[in-house]
């Protein structure tokens, strides 16, 4: 008999989780059996649970997870992203989305939106895979899933958000193109906000400035490279304060982490002559958003959107935490950690706007 796994699964129905014990999976050539170490809650976890972002279900929330590999198929030779050999006992990560390559969307760069895409934490369980989320004692890789090894260096809960967060911000610099000795303005200090903010400033970039609705986080994303902090007031719009600092020029680069229509209007306002903003945090409904196309266009402005990443980003997304988790604070975003027997818990602690990230370590003793 196979050893045993547990999960925490989203049942789409009430009780809305519930605890499940299954055998661990037969491998087929290509799959690697990780048991988690660590796995940290993303805010499309949180609203997915909240009821206000749909996934199929049944289905194991979380895809933020780093995990040491138990189990490989013999008869597959597995390396990682690198194309270095991986091996039982070898602390990795994964690209959040596995693609087939070669669909049309594959063809043309854009594997996030492949036609077969299979996405950790998002998939709906089958027989053939019943372990596909980070809520869980143990996670099954589908055969063509990019593995990624985790530097020795870089503990869990800072490499956790690597395969999300933060290898979202990198695709968003990779769209942006190069913000050394440029103006950067960052919509929203979340965990998104703050993790460009250090990007931004890594890369060099002149000015950095950062909004919220909270103080507190702008506090903290000083610590992570800005240089102006704005706190948002419905009185007081943020793009008429933009143009004050900036006397009048606006900013060159602008990230979107928020999705509210009315931060991204006045960031679009805020935005110079020739400069570019992306949209990173519409990934949830709300109102379109409503701009003057001709500003678009006499302005010369680009405006961009990314969803997830390619696999490229998350090798930048690791090395730039390897280099960088003691240039700023990245092991105070998360602080507070629970078991898997304490989900619940850890969904109420994340939607407290005080946590940047909570995580669950399915080892720890509930």
């Amino acid at each position: 008999m196979n050893a045993q796994c547990k999960s925490i699964v989203l049942t789409g129905s009430e009780p809305t989780l519930e605890c499940s014990i299954v055998e661990q999976p037969e491998l087929q050539p290509g799959e690697v059996l990780v048991e988690i170490l660590c796995c940290t809650i993303c805010g499309s976890d949180l609203h997915t649970f909240q009821g206000t972002r749909t996934t199929p279900c049944p289905t194991i929330l979380g895809h933020e997870m780093v995990g040491r590999v138990v189990d490989i198929h013999p008869e597959y030779p597995t390396v990682d992203f690198l194309e270095r050999p991986v091996k039982v006992g070898d602390r990795i990560t994964w690209s959040v989305a596995v693609s087939c390559k070669d669909c049309e969307y594959c063809r043309r760069g854009l594997t996030q939106k492949c036609s077969r895409l299979f996405k950790y934490g998002h998939q709906k369980l089958t027989d053939a895979n019943y372990l596909s989320g980070g809520l869980a004692s143990h996670c099954h890789l589908a055969k063509g899933t990019t593995l990624f090894k985790v530097p020795e260096s870089l503990p869990d809960l800072i490499a956790s958000p690597a395969n999300c967060a933060t290898a979202t911000v990198m695709a968003a610099f990779r769209l942006a193109g190069d913000v050394k000795n440029r103006s950067v303005l960052i919509l929203g200090a979340g965990m998104l906000g703050v993790t460009a903010s250090a990007v931004a400033h890594s890369k060099g970039a002149e000015s950095i400035f950062i909004t919220d609705i909270d103080a507190s986080r702008l506090k903290r994303s000083l610590e992570f490279g800005a240089n102006h902090t704005l706190l948002v007031k419905k009185e007081q719009p943020l793009h008429a304060e933009i143009q004050h600092l900036t006397q009048g020029r606006g900013v060159d680069f602008v990230f979107d982490m928020t999705g509210v229509p009315e931060v991204i209007e006045s960031g679009l306002e805020a935005t110079a002559i020739g400069g570019t903003m992306i949209l990173v945090g519409s990934v949830y409904p709300a109102r379109p958003v409503q701009f003057p196309a001709e500003k678009i266009v006499r302005r010369l402005i680009r405006l961009e959107g990314i969803h997830n990443y390619i696999d490229f980003d998350l090798a930048n997304a690791l090395n730039f935490l390897e280099r960088h988790q003691k240039t700023y604070p990245f092991h105070r975003l998360c602080e507070q950690t629970f078991s898997l027997e304490d989900v619940s818990a850890a969904f109420a602690e994340s939607a407290n706007r005080r946590s940047y990230r909570v995580a669950v370590l399915p080892n720890l003793e509930a």
